[in-house]
């Protein structure tokens, strides 16, 4: 007998520290006209002084306090970052501790802008399995400190913050979650960070360093405009549904430039869109959660398409019923 997938909490966390437009002219080659015209983001936020364990700690916290539940209450946190604190320990065995969450295993996933997306699908594989009954998914993002501040194609678009969701499994009533589609098209170059290099010689000289982050930005807006629009309209024609039955739409929060295209290429007015982007900024994995966590308590209900895309190049879909 599957189980039934509840929906018991979102939640989202915005570092206090504001960055505008024109503070980054200060410090890079560019202006609030240009980066408006090009992405729509306004402002973003940067974790001065909090990691991405402490962002994602937040929500976990937030989550617990919003379920009326005990950290030992919960089972498996997944933690999807690609700013992680460091290679090792994982961020979410970090935030493990820090809610003293002794019954939970916990590891990170990595899976770009997606990665909220595939870290739901695989709690929710978890909770299927009928071992573990309670899960947070937490999407955190320190994006400002692999930042190249010389590429102003890149660094005006990214901000910090972290969202997420507490999933419980149930044999009772009905499940939030109804399907979903995952797809990897292996990609090294079009978006990467963080790459190490492998030694060359031996010597005494030799310590680890790592690449800021770098996209080609013409590159990622053809992918999405055909490759992830494409994905869409044939996820939701698998599920017998169209646009116009979707309560809202919740994409990756890359900018409000991508998301007005996908509306158009949908036939779906901008309302019924997520635009955390605007404020935020691009969250990297925590837009969705982010916004999701906002139009919940809000009071969103219906179907719900959750989409997400980036490095990899992975992207893919969740259907769920509020």
């Amino acid at each position: 007998m599957s189980k039934k997938i509840k929906l018991l909490a979102t939640a989202g966390y915005l570092p206090a520290t504001v960055v505008t437009n024109d503070d980054l002219s200060q410090i890079m080659e560019t202006s609030d006209e240009w980066i408006v015209a090009h992405t729509g983001i306004k402002t973003r936020r940067y974790a001065l002084g909090e990691n991405t364990s402490d962002l994602a700690t937040k929500v976990g916290k937030e989550l617990l306090a919003k379920a009326n539940l005990a950290a030992t209450d919960i089972d498996l946190i997944i933690v999807a970052t690609i700013t992680p604190d460091a290679l090792t320990p994982s961020t979410a065995a970090i935030v493990q501790a820090n809610l003293k969450a002794q019954n939970a295993f916990a590891y990170d996933l990595s899976a770009a802008c997606a990665g909220f997306i595939f870290a739901l699908a695989t709690a929710e594989k978890f909770l299927q399995a009928g071992t573990y009954r309670r899960a947070l998914v937490i999407a955190a993002e320190t994006n400002s400190k692999m930042m190249d501040f010389t590429d102003r194609t890149s660094a005006v678009f990214f901000g910090d913050g972290a969202g997420g969701a507490l999933l419980e499994a149930s044999d009772a009533g009905s499940s939030v979650y109804l399907a979903e589609k995952l797809v990897t098209q292996g990609n090294k170059e079009v978006i990467h960070s963080g790459r190490i290099a492998p030694l060359s010689a031996i010597a005494a000289t030799n310590y680890p360093k790592t690449d800021a982050f770098y996209q080609d930005g013409r590159a990622v807006y053809q992918f999405v405009t055909t490759t992830v629009i494409a994905h869409i309209k044939d996820f939701l024609a698998q599920n017998n549904l169209k646009p116009s039955d979707l309560a809202m739409v919740i994409t990756h929060q890359a900018n409000l430039r991508l998301i007005e295209a996908i509306a158009t290429a949908l036939d779906l007015p901008l309302s019924k869109f997520a635009q955390d982007v605007v404020e935020a900024g691009n969250t990297s994995s925590a837009g969705i959660p982010l916004a999701l966590a906002k139009a919940h308590a809000a009071g969103l209900h219906g179907k719900v398409l959750l989409c997400g895309f980036g490095a990899g190049l992975a992207y893919g879909s969740i259907l769920l019923d509020l």
